[in-house]
C-alpha cells in the first residue's frame, strides 16, 4: 500500500468526522448554556492542552507527517484558535491541503530514510513506512481522540458513530441494526 493511501484518506476521515464533532458540540452547548469560553478552556487533566490546542495539533501532525514524506504547502497554525469558528477554520484548511496532495509526492520507496527531531533534542531515524505506522499515524490520533474525548468530558453528547461515522459509506447493505 502507498504512503498517500495509508496517510491521507485517514486524515481526511478524521478531520472531518472531528469537524463535525465541533459542530455538535457547539449546538449542544449552546442549547446547554456551555459558552465558546468554557470549551476552550476544556482540558482532560491539569498537565494536558486544552482543545483548541488538540484541534491545531491535530492539523499540524497531519501536515507534518506529510511534509516529511515529501509534501509541501502545507497552512501553518502557529497560534491555538479562540473559538469553534477559529478551530473549524484550522480542519477545514488542512483539509484543503490534504485535496491537493498529489500521491506521486509522498515517493513510492517504503523503505527509503525518514528521520525527524523533537524539541527536547531526540532524533529519530525510520523508514518511511515505519515512520508512518509508528509515528505520524499515532501521534495524530493522539489528538485527535484527546479532542474527542474533552467534548466528552464536557457533555457533548457523542458515540462511537461520531467519531467513525465515515465508516458507514462501508456498510453492507441490510447488516445495520433496525432499531
Amino acid at each position: 500500500m502507498s504512503l498517500y493511501d495509508l496517510t491521507v484518506p485517514a486524515y481526511v476521515n478524521a478531520l472531518g468526522a472531528l469537524s463535525a464533532q465541533l459542530a455538535k458540540a457547539q449546538a449542544w452547548g449552546a442549547d446547554n448554556a456551555i459558552g465558546e469560553l468554557q470549551f476552550a478552556a476544556g482540558r482532560l487533566a491539569p498537565d494536558m492542552f486544552p482543545l483548541p490546542t488538540q484541534i491545531r495539533f491535530a492539523c499540524g501532525q497531519a501536515i507534518s507527517g506529510l511534509a516529511r514524506l515529501g509534501a509541501s504547502g502545507g497552512p501553518e497554525f502557529p497560534d491555538d484558535a479562540a473559538d469553534f469558528a477559529g478551530m473549524q477554520d484550522q480542519i477545514a484548511r488542512t483539509l484543503t491541503f490534504l485535496d491537493t496532495i498529489d500521491p506521486v509526492s509522498l515517493g513510492v520507496d517504503n523503505d527509503r530514510p525518514v528521520s525527524f527531531d523533537l524539541p527536547n533534542g531526540m532524533v529519530f531515524d525510520l523508514t518511511a513506512a515505519t515512520y508512518v505506522r509508528d509515528w505520524a499515524l499515532p501521534q495524530f490520533y493522539f489528538h485527535i481522540v484527546a479532542a474527542y474525548a474533552v467534548m466528552r468530558h464536557l457533555g457533548v453528547p457523542l458515540g462511537k458513530a461520531d467519531y467513525a461515522g465515515y465508516m458507514m459509506q462501508h456498510l453492507r447493505p441490510g447488516t445495520a441494526p433496525t432499531a
